[in-house]
């Protein structure tokens, strides 16, 4: 059975709430579970202690068992010192897309026009 330690929502329309669930990961994300681990309230200011409360304990068991965090709890996680933090790269963030590269490439090429004009 492929375990996941994952998030299910909670909470009315634009007021979310989730818990923080052991679960198989065929199951849907709001659906059965087999144990709940803490809860994650992202309403509450980020220096709150109410805001992600988690049974560390519990959550390092089932880590022993196999589960696999998702992403989000995986950050969790690596705040609560329960686990190692993760190398995360994303090479092109600062990249400009097509459009942007285009248009610095016209632009550097008007640039160089009058310079050219002015050399001859």
């Amino acid at each position: 059975m492929a375990m996941k330690i994952r998030l299910a929502r909670g909470g009315s329309k634009k007021r979310p709430h989730y818990a923080i669930v052991a679960t198989d990961s065929r199951m849907p994300r709001d659906g059965r579970f087999l144990e709940k681990l803490g809860t994650y309230n992202p309403l509450l200011p980020k220096d709150s202690e109410d805001r992600i409360k988690m049974d560390v304990e519990r959550v390092k068991y089932w880590l022993a068992q196999g589960a696999q965090p998702t992403d989000r709890v995986a950050r969790f996680l690596e705040a609560a010192g329960a686990k190692d933090k993760a190398e995360r790269k994303n090479l092109k963030k600062g990249e400009p897309g097509d459009k942007a590269k285009k248009r610095a490439e016209e632009r550097a090429a008007k640039a160089a026009a009058p310079a050219e004009e002015a050399a001859e």
